[in-house]
């Protein structure tokens, strides 16, 4: 009888665990296929919320098909103590795991609303914006002028809410004084300096906001950036350069910087240049005349006067033999790589060709020529204004 019994409870036990075994198979399987999505969402995780309390909204909202396999795949990673605040954005068929992985591993919140402020060279811009989960593209709510004191109505509504994200992009090409003077006038900013920063020192890109973040902490994290792209431009500088120093390298890049728009003719500028200081010419760049009328704080705004091409001032390069003193902008990667690694031309000469580029010369006669060219596409939209501008495009960099 006891045999009897125990080699009932002995089956039991074996098909127990073949059931479990394949229960937990089935689940880990589930755990891990894509999820019932059809559409990305957005999904936000308040502070203090708990993996089940999570579980819950996620199955509301249709994202997974089991919430205890989703608590139970948690627990089991280790991962339910590592829940985030924030808003965070669910791609389709996301799997529990994807999920899981998402809401966990920390970091910038991936989806809801975005304040930006962009720092160009003509103007400074604050823009509220909204990712769509559907299309992962951002859809604008409102543009304001942070310098100007505007507070939009879809500004302030965000402003208090903890998932909001900040965000500053910093143009190529501005001055150290504009981006000071923009940062002091972003007001979630904590404005503790108030001497500029050294001319070029600080690195066009990206840089995540907090409210109450210190202006000097962004100002060190351009400079560290700026530090580090100078050293690995200066160490993998080409051969025979008229530069002597990494801050010469500087200067050069900023002149490019200014001089063109055009990412594909950087380092063509940057071989006249070359070409010019190798040949001891002067440079003759407007933007260097330009910096010795402002030196930096502003932009001039009309055309530069022929006393002004004539004045002495530390950076005229139509009166200064060489690179003038000091950067006359911030410059960005590629046009501190354009410095160091110019084409080999023999261009001397290079003037706008009416599309945004410019036209090339060895010679003085060949430029002369595609000055007069340009001077009648200048006369003919005198004498023809469009009738609206068009908007100039700037660029963000990650």
């Amino acid at each position: 009888m006891w045999k009897h019994i125990a080699s009932n409870a002995l089956t039991f036990f074996i098909v127990a665990l073949f059931l479990l075994v394949g229960a937990v198979g089935w689940a880990t399987k589930h755990y891990s296929d894509p999820g019932p999505l059809t559409q990305a969402i957005c999904f936000e995780v308040p502070a203090g919320s708990s993996m089940s309390r999570v579980a819950d909204r996620l199955a509301e909202q249709n994202a997974v098909t089991s919430r205890m396999i989703l608590r139970v795949g948690a627990d089991y990673s280790d991962k339910s103590g590592l829940l985030k605040a924030g808003s965070f954005l669910i791609p389709e068929r996301s799997s529990m795991e994807e999920i899981v992985d998402i809401i966990t591993r920390g970091g910038a919140n991936t989806c809801g609303t975005e304040v930006l402020y962009r720092i160009g060279v003509n103007q400074v811009q604050g823009v509220v914006r909204d990712l769509d989960p559907a299309t992962s593209r951002f859809v604008e709510l409102a543009t304001f002028d942070p310098v100007a004191g505007e507070a939009p109505e879809e500004y302030l509504a965000v402003r208090e809410e903890a998932d909001t994200r900040y965000r500053l992009i910093l143009a190529e090409g501005v001055t150290s004084w504009q981006v000071l003077n923009a940062m002091q006038n972003i007001s979630m900013l904590d404005s503790d300096v108030t001497e500029t920063p050294p001319e070029g020192r600080l690195a066009p890109g990206s840089y995540d906001l907090t409210p109450g973040m210190a202006v000097s902490t962004i100002l060190s994290q351009m400079t560290s950036r700026q530090n580090d792209i100078i050293a690995t431009a200066w160490a993998n500088r080409v051969d025979g350069l008229p530069l002597n120093s990494p801050e010469e390298m500087l200067i050069l890049a900023s002149i490019i910087e200014k001089e063109t728009g055009v990412g594909a003719e950087r380092r063509q500028v940057a071989s006249v240049f070359v070409n010019r200081l190798n040949l001891g010419m002067r440079l003759q760049t407007d933007p260097t005349v330009i910096y010795g009328i402002t030196e930096g704080e502003g932009v001039l705004g009309r055309g530069i006067r022929q006393s002004e091409l004539r004045a002495e001032t530390p950076w005229n390069t139509y009166v200064i033999t060489g690179l003038p003193p000091t950067p006359i902008a911030n410059p960005g990667r590629a046009s501190i790589e354009a410095a160091v690694e110019p084409d080999q031309t023999d261009y001397i000469f290079f003037v706008a060709d009416g599309t945004g580029g410019h036209t090339f010369t060895t010679n003085l006669d060949d430029h002369n020529r595609a000055v007069a060219v340009w001077r009648g596409i200048e006369a003919e939209r005198a004498a023809n204004p469009p009738a609206e501008a068009p908007a100039e495009a700037e660029a963000e960099t990650p």
